[in-house]
């Protein structure tokens, strides 16, 4: 299942050149997520808060393919591709109308607030795999 989180591009988001500048679709892409554990009821602040632990990205495989500009109309396109223990690792994508402008691999690991790994929680887990049958 894709979860789309729509966003436009503002002229604090472009460069000299009137494109949007490359830092940005990484901010595009967490808002994307952010946004797709919304919808799965994780309150991610409830999550560091009341449990103690947070997501972070681990790795993360970007490629640029075409530009953006300012007043573009985006949309973010977050799809989970697969879950372990401790890791989640998503596709994200994105685009303007049907064409991609940004296409990422996000490898997310579940963290303790000390920093050190920790598993998923089971009812979390569960939430997301149900996202990948």
């Amino acid at each position: 299942m894709t979860h789309t989180f729509p966003v436009r591009v503002y002229y604090e988001d472009t460069d000299l050149a009137g494109i949007v500048y490359h830092a940005n679709y990484l901010k595009f892409i967490e808002r994307g997520r952010s946004e797709w554990l919304r919808t799965l009821g994780l309150d991610q602040v409830a999550m560091k808060g009341d449990h103690g632990f947070v997501f972070a990205v681990r790795r993360l495989e970007a490629d640029y393919l075409r530009p953006a500009v300012f007043d573009d109309q985006l949309a973010v396109l977050t799809r989970p591709l697969s879950l372990t223990g401790a890791r989640i690792v998503l596709d994200q994508q994105v685009a303007r109308k049907d064409t991609v402008l940004f296409a990422a691999r996000v490898t997310l690991v579940c963290l303790h607030v000390s920093g050190t790994p920790v598993r998923i929680p089971a009812d979390i887990r569960q939430r997301i795999g149900a996202l990948l049958l």
